[in-house]
């Protein structure tokens, strides 16, 4: 694909499709603890290159066979896992859920991948990795190491590092009751992404890159 076929996300990003994906669990060990809510905001460039939260995609999710469970995760998150309406699915059925679309967006894009945009990234990506070699799922549209992580951005260009405060200084709205949903929390990473990225081409920040 020529340079002059790509879409103006594939140009801004080194064709990686940034994604927002955040995950609540049972605990914070990728391969023995529970994955217990997960969501992905896609993005969006519109033609005056202004980068904007897309489509957004949500499951709630069976903890898989002998999950641990961490009380003071449950308390932490607010979150019970036999609440009988989560309707919950399967990991797998949470893994098509949320990765069908990104592979779609990633070729209509002209993208080679997507990239995890992330509050702290490491934590969803080695969760979510974990969930993929569970289900033996093949073709993860994501890059295996490399993210993007508001929690740094946040530090550089609003001076925090907490989702919520960096939020209130960017004049995002949050509402604390509503954190660690992953779906709200999600949103609202993407909200501050962008707002971040549109801070820099605002300022005069290049924002179109050779390929």
């Amino acid at each position: 694909m020529s340079t002059d076929s790509l879409s103006p996300i594939a140009k801004r990003f080194r064709r990686y499709l940034p994604v927002v994906i955040d995950i609540e669990t049972a605990g914070l060990n990728a391969s023995t603890d529970a994955v217990l809510e997960v969501a992905a905001v896609l993005l969006k460039i519109d033609a005056d290159g202004w980068l904007h939260p897309d489509a957004s995609h949500f499951c709630h999710v069976t903890p898989f066979e002998n999950a641990n469970i961490d009380p003071e995760a449950l308390e932490f998150n607010g979150i019970d896992p036999d609440h009988p309406f989560r309707f919950a699915v399967s990991e797998n059925e949470a893994l098509q859920t949320i990765l069908l679309p990104i592979r779609k967006a990633v070729r209509t894009s002209g993208c080679l991948r997507a990239v995890l945009v992330g509050h702290n990234p490491a934590f969803d990506l080695g969760f979510l990795t974990a969930m993929i070699d569970r289900c033996q799922y093949k073709h993860s549209p994501f890059h295996p190491f490399t993210t993007l992580d508001t929690a740094t951005l946040s530090a550089l260009a609003l001076g925090h590092t907490v989702l919520a405060v960096a939020c209130e200084r960017a004049g995002i709205s949050f509402e604390t009751n509503k954190a660690h949903s992953a779906l709200y929390d999600a949103q609202k990473t993407a909200e501050l992404f962008c707002f971040i990225c549109n801070e820099w081409k605002r300022l005069g920040g290049q924002t179109e890159f050779n390929q």
